[in-house]
């Protein structure tokens, strides 16, 4: 793990202290760093902003609701969704959480997606209701609407704060 801390004058002038770091692995098994796991945590209302890589080679970038198991960050979809497409074409992505708290303190995941479940039942995603909107079940899902569970393994995480 690379780390840097500093201080510097923040937008609004305030001081602020910073830490940087980087961690990147080829390994099956990725750890989150002690002092960002709590952004990921199931406590945690926070989104993750996914980034994909559209077909035409543009960003394409949105929050979705997630699940981190200590592995894989898990987020559902859709199979009618671009971000599904992009990642059918590119497995690569990132995701970034961002404390909302402290707008300064953030961890980034890049990874790969490992694997696609089918979610039939919309289990995960009713398992996300309840954590994002305390609802049992999901309120939007529509007849035909097909839910699969991405899984992203982690190859690099970075962040600050």
């Amino acid at each position: 793990m690379a780390e840097t801390t500093g201080s510097g004058i923040g937008r609004l002038g305030m001081s602020r202290r910073v830490t940087l770091f980087t961690l990147i692995s080829k390994a099956r098994s990725f750890m989150i760093p002690d002092s960002h796991v709590d952004l990921l945590s199931w406590e945690s209302k926070t989104v993750a902003n996914v980034a994909t890589i559209g077909p035409d080679g543009e960003p394409h970038n949105s929050p979705v609701w997630f699940e981190w198991d200590g592995t894989h960050l898990k987020f559902s979809l859709t199979t009618g969704r671009q971000k599904y497409r992009n990642l059918q074409r590119d497995k690569r992505t990132s995701l970034t959480v961002v404390d909302p708290d402290n707008l300064y303190r953030y961890v980034e995941i890049r990874g790969e997606l490992e694997g696609i479940e089918p979610d039939p039942d919309i289990d995960f995603i009713s398992r996300m209701a309840k954590k994002y909107l305390d609802k049992d079940r999901y309120p939007w899902h529509r007849e035909g609407d097909e839910r699969v569970i991405m899984k992203i393994r982690p190859t690099k995480v970075s962040g600050m704060g």
